[in-house]
């Protein structure tokens, strides 16, 4: 059932203890979304936890409260909220938790803002956005939560990182005044912006290096694929957090409209995300593979041999393409 958010901050202020989901390989509004939402129950004496399946990615390590993520729930729970998530198969392992929440007949909420969302809980918001995090800034207001620092700090976190820092074009004037409100409230911006985008260790500009070194063009030139081996990560000390933005560098080059970073996460399967500039519609794309997201950004899963996933994921992104 589709909800307003009224509606939903009237359901989470009934519960005694919240569980909150993000999606699995957890990005800056996953995060952002779920420990604002946890930091507003902390403010209303709601007992609650925050879950992911994956370990957080080395560059979001340095989040106040971080440490505080879960892989499951360690308590019991009569309400389970899922942020920033598209669909069931994003959470995971932590999917088999929310079908036993189901089944017992605890409420499920599911609050995002991509275009893909499936509508998967009891209750659903689901509204398009610079991030999901601007949803959470107007669902905590509605809980009666004043905006102080510590909580306009987790929003600002996922306003920036998926507003790729203000520059994708789904902002607007409500990402810009909602920014501004945040800054108002104490959340510094600069300290975010350096720390979110340009701060990096040395085993990530080996790997950045290494891997745009290797960018292979296709159609023209409007197609460009970088890829991230195991090997390459393992003979740089990098990590898959490392990797974050890495497929904005391609999409920057003059003529390039959809851009892919093609990552090696296990023996034959591959972690695609997608960008695209003017008229790509990349949700698409992912959609051939099972995965989604937004128009100029989205993600999916690939198997098989390197080669194979390129070929197949270049025919994808060709029927999209301008002739």
């Amino acid at each position: 059932m589709n909800c307003t958010l009224q509606e939903i901050a009237n359901r989470i202020k009934q519960a005694k203890s919240v569980v909150i989901f993000a999606h699995m390989r957890p990005d800056g509004d996953a995060f952002g979304s779920a420990l604002s939402l946890s930091r507003a129950l902390d403010f209303l004496g709601i007992q609650n936890e925050v879950c992911v399946e994956s370990d957080v990615p080395s560059n979001l390590a340095f989040i106040d409260g971080i440490d505080r993520v879960k892989k499951a729930p360690s308590a019991e729970y009569d309400l389970l909220v899922t942020v920033d998530c598209s669909d069931l198969q994003r959470l995971g392992t932590l999917f088999n938790e929310f079908n036993k929440a189901a089944r017992k007949k605890i409420d499920t909420i599911n609050i995002d803002h991509h275009i893909s969302n499936t509508r998967f809980a009891k209750l659903n918001f689901v509204r398009e956005c610079s991030a999901n995090c601007m949803n959470m800034a107007q669902l905590v207001a509605y809980m009666g939560v004043p905006l102080e620092k510590k909580l306009a700090e987790y929003l600002l976190i996922g306003l920036l990182t998926d507003s790729g820092n203000f520059s994708h074009d789904d902002v607007t004037e409500e990402t810009l005044s909602l920014a501004a409100k945040l800054v108002e409230a104490g959340a510094d911006i600069r300290y975010y912006n350096y720390t979110l985008f340009k701060k990096q260790p040395k085993q990530r500009a080996k790997l950045f290096a290494t891997t745009m070194s290797g960018i292979r063009y296709f159609f023209d030139d409007r197609f460009a694929v970088i890829t991230v081996s195991r090997k390459a990560m393992e003979e740089c000390g990098a990590d898959h957090g490392m990797t974050e933005g890495f497929v904005d560098f391609p999409l920057n080059v003059d003529g390039v409209e959809v851009a892919a970073s093609v990552m090696e996460v296990k023996y034959r399967q591959y972690k695609i995300s997608l960008r695209s500039k003017e008229y790509a519609d990349v949700n698409k794309i992912a959609g051939t593979f099972g995965g989604g997201g937004h128009i100029r950004a989205a993600g999916c899963m690939l198997f098989g041999d390197l080669e194979e996933v390129i070929d197949r994921l270049g025919y994808a992104v060709s029927q999209y393409l301008n002739d």
